[in-house]
């Protein structure tokens, strides 16, 4: 399919930015997912507004409140940047970045791009299926073919959530800053998705014309070590059947303080925090990591073709958990 023609503006600030967007423009960063929805005929906007003229957005500092990271900062980068590696407290993100794409997207895809894009359904991506996510009445995935698909938190769309970084940043309780026309506003990132519901069918809770400009990881509890663990079909750069990051504060060998994130099972990074529950306060034992495991898939509710997805869910829990245990 021929893309449709689209015109193309540059910013040089955030909030020149936001004055140039309304309901027929996107904001460009990397354009890794925007642009292949473009060709694809998914999305024809008229005007496109680049972000990355604006200068700042691209950079990771640590600060007193934590670690800050530019929405524009290309996955790449922060993978190897000094302020994350070598401290094992945010290692769970660095490992989610490196699992999240091939080499060549990770050199083009932006923080802020990454935590909101679209499904990968195929019904979704196939512009002749109108699919309950596009406006149409119908989830195909529910009775259709629906390997890859949710387990948890689905209906009326079952289209996983496709970021490894989100799942990352949500067990490390970081906070987005997002800028609009009203001023800037910061809020946990697990806040800025939205389960499908009836009467909404964002992913988001963004307007069209609000951005993402920033990330900020608060300081870790003392003795935090975290860690991001994926299962995916092929064994590099695929989209994760599930995956898992576990972030654990341990005082003398026992759980003071835990987040579990999990990735490729549910319409949004989900949050588990009945596994959380089965390890607070307990070492992380043999035991300890079987229950945790199976507090993580409790209300599960696969779909036909996906019932693998519990057991290995299961699996994958206890893999992150049994790396943490190890030191």
């Amino acid at each position: 399919m021929t893309m449709k023609p689209f015109a193309h503006a540059h910013a040089s600030s955030v909030e020149e930015a936001i004055a140039a967007l309304d309901e027929g423009c996107r904001p460009l960063a990397g354009g890794t997912d925007l642009l292949g929805m473009m060709k694809a005929g998914l999305v024809s906007p008229r005007r496109l507004v680049n972000l990355k003229t604006i200068p700042g957005l691209d950079r990771v500092t640590l600060r007193d409140d934590g670690t800050h990271i530019g929405a524009l900062t290309v996955l790449a980068r922060l993978a190897g940047d000094p302020v994350l590696n070598g401290r094992p407290e945010v290692a769970c993100l660095v490992e989610a970045i490196v699992q999240s794409a091939s080499p060549q997207l990770r050199h083009m895809a932006t923080v802020g791009g990454n935590l909101v894009q679209r499904p990968r359904c195929w019904y979704y991506r196939n512009r002749l299926i109108p699919c309950w996510r596009k406006g149409g009445q119908t989830c195909y995935a529910f009775r259709g073919e629906n390997k890859y698909h949710v387990i948890l938190g689905g209906g009326p769309c079952h289209a996983t959530h496709p970021s490894d970084p989100a799942v990352a940043l949500l067990a490390l309780d970081a906070r987005v800053v997002v800028a609009g026309p009203a001023g800037a506003r910061s809020l946990p990132l697990g806040e800025i998705y939205r389960l499908p519901a009836r009467e909404e069918r964002n992913d988001t809770v963004l307007a069209w014309n609000e951005l993402i400009t920033e990330v900020i990881i608060p300081p870790p509890p003392g003795g935090s070590c975290g860690t991001y663990v994926k299962v995916a079909e092929r064994a590099a750069w695929d989209f994760g059947l599930a995956s898992v990051a576990a972030q654990v504060a341990l005082v003398d060998g026992v759980v003071q303080g835990v987040r579990i994130a999990l990735g490729g099972v549910a319409p949004i990074p989900w949050r588990a925090t009945d596994a959380e529950r089965a390890l607070l306060g307990h070492r992380l034992t043999a035991q300890t990591l079987d229950e945790a495991a199976l507090a993580a898939t409790a209300g599960a509710r696969p779909l036909a073709h996906n019932a693998y997805k519990v057991d290995l869910l299961q699996g994958v829990v206890r893999q992150a958990l049994g790396k943490l245990a190890a030191g």
